[in-house]
């Protein structure tokens, strides 16, 4: 398999009151192409750090992060969707998403059919003039999918979007999001996903990865072999769970 990314001995401090208080003490992973990746963990373990690690927005203070190829600097187009979804209230649903395709898309007229693609994928044509105070929490998050999938990414960057929805609409978009990853033609065909629900990372995932507390590495990968779709009832999926669960306790 190739690996799109890969985590060396990563490590991250920070300084306070003249101390260092460390924060990811050593992580490492690889994660290949055309695979769901999770990473789950205590709160303040640096998941989220992670996330920002690979997107170049932190530096890591100790090993590296490398990128396909072997590079040290990002070859590919990373999106991110956050928790909150961080739509620009001036704008309209369309007007959210055509914003970050004006520096991949000169032509106005391509710039609008690509959103317009991407709103209907997500499920929201009808709503492309609506405004962001006129959706509900759950369409809101539908527009920054939109948005982060018109980029065509190479791998999409997952931090915990579902955690502020309601649990109709979470497992509504997960749904949705794994329809779209399994489909050939549709971008991305790699994602990460940090998140703290285990159930969450079973249903969606192809391996886990579980991080320690505080100063954090990786305790442990787990793949998730289970059949997809998955049915979140069955006796295999509860089994699975109490293993990552088991293995987060240790």
């Amino acid at each position: 398999m190739e690996a799109i990314l890969t985590l060396e001995r990563v490590g991250m401090y920070y300084s306070h009151d003249k101390k260092d208080i460390v924060s990811i003490k050593d992580v490492s992973f690889s994660v290949n192409r055309n695979e769901f990746v999770s990473i789950i963990g205590p709160s303040g373990c640096g998941k989220s750090t992670i996330v920002k690690m690979i997107l170049d927005l932190v530096k890591p203070t100790s090993g590296r992060i490398v990128y396909a190829g072997g590079n040290a600097h990002r070859t590919g187009s990373i999106s991110v969707v956050f928790q909150n979804a961080a739509l620009f209230p001036w704008l309209t649903v369309q007007e959210n998403v055509e914003l970050v395709l004006e520096g991949l898309e000169r032509d106005r007229k391509g710039r609008t059919e690509r959103a317009l693609k991407y709103i209907r994928m997500v499920g929201l044509d009808g709503f492309e003039d609506a405004y962001p105070r006129e959706l509900s929490g759950g369409m809101k998050q539908r527009v920054s999918l939109a948005r982060a999938l018109s980029t065509a990414p190479d791998l999409l960057l997952l931090d915990e979007p579902f955690s502020s929805l309601d649990v109709f609409a979470a497992q509504a978009l997960r749904e949705e999001l794994l329809d779209l990853w399994e489909n050939p033609e549709m971008p991305p065909r790699t994602i990460i996903m940090v998140t703290h629900n285990v159930d969450e990372a079973v249903q969606m995932s192809d391996r886990i990865i579980v991080l320690s507390s505080r100063p954090s590495y990786v305790k442990s990968e787990m793949p998730v072999s289970l059949l997809r779709p998955r049915n979140t009832r069955s006796e295999e999926f509860y089994q699975t769970v109490d293993a990552v669960l088991t293995e987060m306790s240790k």
